[in-house]
């Protein structure tokens, strides 16, 4: 759709210290993509750290209770950070949203 697209990979919130460097070098990113499982809880965390749209994406790897997803979904939608949340693998869907975003961006 005619972005450049950057990557972060492995930088949850279980390992926080992760995130700090990888974000670094993302920092001029129109919109971010976060893509989350277990509790879902690193799409809010981004969007209180960077000034820019977030959306998060609830991913279905995990276990125990509400797993599949579900309990990431559940806490994105229920986060007290300003993000967009996609339903439950739909990365597609946030990366199509997040070009429209950025094109959005690149006319202003």
């Amino acid at each position: 759709m005619g972005c450049t697209v950057r990557c972060a990979y492995d930088v949850g919130a279980a390992g926080i210290h992760r995130l700090f460097p990888a974000l670094r070098g993302l920092l001029e990113c129109d919109v971010f993509v976060v893509a989350a499982g277990r509790e879902g809880t690193l799409p809010a965390i981004v969007a209180g750290l960077v000034d820019r749209p977030v959306i998060g994406v609830p991913v279905s790897t995990g276990y125990g209770f509400k797993g599949a997803g579900q309990a990431a979904l559940g806490s994105m939608l229920q986060s007290c950070s300003v993000i967009a949340v996609v339903n439950i693998d739909a990365g597609f869907v946030a990366g199509a949203f997040a070009a429209k975003v950025a094109r959005l961006a690149v006319k202003t």
